[in-house]
């Protein structure tokens, strides 16, 4: 007999329902994708080391010149997927037919129900046209790209997925001894990766039964004592899994949550809102909160570490804000305290996201400090910047039964904060006790 919370649980939105079935119906898949035009000599024999293992393959053609080459999926059939349809993607302006063939590509990513991996290669163009798509399919789907470009900032190509970047020493430009070690190794890495989670997946329907439902819990190192006691105070119910609030940290928690592998949300460390409205180096998208908005996954959350934005070295500062207090975390990141008016700006953006959730959410104000630095005492203890705070939030909130905003006469990082989290978060949910069973 599952509890009320469980079962909460696992009436999950139509949307991440569907994600689900839609990676485990049909036969297994590995895509091997990228510009046939001019790299089809490497794919091709990628692609056929990869059908020698015995995995199927799908040979994909995301090309934007127009010409017709012989693969499994053209590229006139995927650019059909953008929503101005093929004339949107074969143009004279080069820079937008890749753009709108990444999307275009996307879109068609979307809409397959077996893929078992997905694999390309090529140079910066056509990182750039897979990249996206790779980064819509789920965290777990073994992502691999051959490029010359990843010997540099591979960010904008991963972003908050988990794409593998191999570096081809020689640019994929023909065969050769060095282009056939590297491409050989990138295809069978992919196998390994495939095989290994088909044989996991195999294994977990044989042994299907009870599993621990996943949360995700966000951290900075200021907020890393309150982390610790939440995840152990709810390692036997829950799968804690912690993320690192430095920007791609929240966008790889919130890529879960869209994902449907995410029971439920403890957001304690929502410091990347200050990054994205300061201009710091951690800093969330638009878009931070809008996962939870979307699947209107139970939510729990609190304001850790809003009292700083995150620079560089100290020399990296930008000149508007030379005369502020600063603690210098270590050689490579300063952190600026946050004022009473980015506070409340904070707190107003804050409340209109947390306006728009539907779903159960808890919001918890720490009175004594929102992380170790805002304690009395130390570089950060300001009562009137966390007050302006704590009264704009309030002041945005709309409190129904379901969406409330709880004060807590503590510093984020005391026990008795965590326990208070802890005890809404299960009353929040309905506490099963001992193992819980969810589809995952």
């Amino acid at each position: 007999m599952l509890s009320a919370g469980v079962a909460r649980i696992e009436e999950a939105p139509r949307q991440r329902r569907e994600l689900s079935a839609a990676q485990t119906s049909g036969p297994p898949v590995v895509l091997v994708a990228g510009t046939l035009d001019t790299k089809g000599t490497e794919l091709r024999f990628i692609r056929d080391i990869i059908a020698a293992s015995g995995l199927r393959t799908r040979l994909v053609d995301v090309s934007t010149s127009g010409k017709l080459s012989t693969c499994d999926v053209s590229a006139q059939e995927i650019a059909l997927n953008h929503a101005r349809g093929g004339s949107a993607v074969f143009g004279t302006d080069r820079g937008a037919a890749v753009t709108a063939m990444a999307e275009a590509f996307v879109y068609w990513v979307r809409r397959q129900r077996n893929v078992a991996g997905i694999i390309s290669a090529g140079g910066s163009g056509g990182a750039s046209l897979v990249a996206p798509g790779m980064r819509s399919l789920p965290v777990g789907v073994p992502k691999l790209i051959i490029s010359s470009v990843a010997s540099g900032d591979v960010g904008p190509y991963v972003g908050p997925a988990d794409i593998t970047m191999m570096y081809s020493v020689v640019d994929v430009q023909g065969l050769n001894s060095i282009s056939r070690a590297v491409l050989g190794n990138g295809a069978n890495a992919l196998v390994g990766m495939v095989k290994a989670r088909l044989d996991e997946r195999a294994t977990k329907e044989r042994n299907a039964g009870i599993t621990l439902p996943a949360i995700g819990i966000t951290m900075f190192g200021v907020t890393t004592p309150a982390v610790q006691k939440i995840a152990a105070d709810l390692r036997e119910e829950f799968e804690c899994l912690v993320f690192h609030a430095t920007g791609v940290g929240g966008r790889s928690m919130e890529k879960l949550i869209e994902s449907g592998q995410m029971a439920a949300v403890i957001d304690l460390t929502t410091t990347e809102v200050c990054d994205l409205m300061m201009g710091g180096v951690f800093p969330a998208t638009d878009d931070r909160f809008g996962a939870v908005i979307r699947t209107r996954v139970p939510y729990v959350g609190s304001t850790g570490a809003l009292d700083m934005v995150n620079f560089g070295a100290p020399d990296t500062i930008p000149e508007r804000y030379r005369q502020r207090k600063f603690h210098v975390h270590n050689p490579q990141v300063t952190l600026m305290r946050t004022t009473p008016e980015e506070n409340e700006r904070m707190g107003r953006w804050i409340g209109e996201r947390l306006n728009q959730m539907d779903g159960p959410m808890r919001f918890f104000l720490p009175e004594g400090g929102v992380s170790a630095l805002d304690a009395p005492g130390q570089a950060f203890w300001d009562p009137e910047a966390d007050a302006a705070l704590f009264r704009a939030l309030e002041r945005t909130l709309r409190q129904t039964g379901d969406r409330q905003l709880i004060r807590v006469n503590k510093n984020i990082n005391e026990p008795e904060f965590a326990s208070t989290v802890v005890n809404a978060f299960r009353s929040m949910l309905g506490r099963a006790g001992g193992r819980r069973r969810v589809a995952r």
